[in-house]
């Protein structure tokens, strides 16, 4: 059986009557975009945080931090949207899961949560890392100095830190964006879910996933140069490795 082809298809009316079927995928993208920026948002955050106390001499404290990261890294992020979506409105009391299920917007808010979360925990690590990569004796001059050790964090370890993990961090913010697209099992309309309703309606499969898989493929090349550049205009001498 012969495929027919038919790249005209982008112009043509979609039945839901938002437009054409490249408006639908360009809508699908715009969701994908906010959806992967406020969930690095609260991964960046939370994950800085988690990162930070496990580096901190209390043992209570860095146990804590390692039980948060083993906690969403070990559970698979499709399972965690779905406990965030669908068991958690259960588990509250009655008033506040009907509020939560009739909540506008609660897939995106919903997905927003439960990426942001599974990547904190990778973020916490790359956080760690590189505050323990730093010389000792950069801390200790922080306390010489009279600095405080929220001063010394602030002002000498994370500054350096962060220039260093800037590479991992930018894979795990395209992690990010592609995580995105299991959110179309909770009813988030993002790109990959656009390419599918696209699919369904046209039944131009090879043309619909093609255009979704090409657009990822320039949003991620769009956020990976503009790292590059800003990793080169903050690379420390010495500490980052050359590309």
């Amino acid at each position: 059986m012969n495929y027919n082809w038919n790249w005209h298809i982008f112009l043509e009316p979609s039945p839901d009557g938002a437009g054409t079927y490249l408006d639908g995928l360009l809508g699908g993208l715009w969701w994908t975009i906010l959806t992967s920026a406020s969930a690095w948002v609260v991964a960046l955050a939370l994950g800085s945080f988690i990162g930070i106390i496990r580096t901190l001499p209390n043992r209570a404290i860095e146990l804590a931090g390692n039980a948060y990261i083993e906690l969403f890294r070990n559970i698979p992020l499709l399972v965690q949207l779905f406990i965030w979506f669908f068991v958690l409105p259960q588990l509250l009391p009655h008033d506040i899961g009907i509020w939560i299920k009739r909540l506008h917007d609660g897939p995106f808010y919903t997905t927003v949560l439960g990426i942001g979360l599974y990547m904190s925990a990778r973020v916490a690590t790359q956080v760690t890392a590189g505050i323990e990569t730093l010389p000792r004796g950069q801390q200790l001059a922080g306390f010489a100095l009279g600095l405080t050790r929220l001063q010394t964090y602030r002002y000498v370890l994370l500054p350096m830190a962060f220039r260093i993990i800037l590479p991992p961090l930018t894979s795990d913010f395209l992690n990010t964006i592609k995580n995105t697209s299991i959110a179309l099992t909770i009813g988030l309309v993002e790109l990959t879910a656009s390419a599918r309703a696209m699919q369904e309606f046209s039944f131009q499969v090879f043309e619909a996933f093609l255009a979704a898989a090409l657009i990822y493929l320039l949003l991620n090349a769009i956020v990976t140069v503009g790292m590059v550049f800003l990793e080169r205009g903050l690379a420390v001498p010495g500490f980052n490795a050359k590309r």
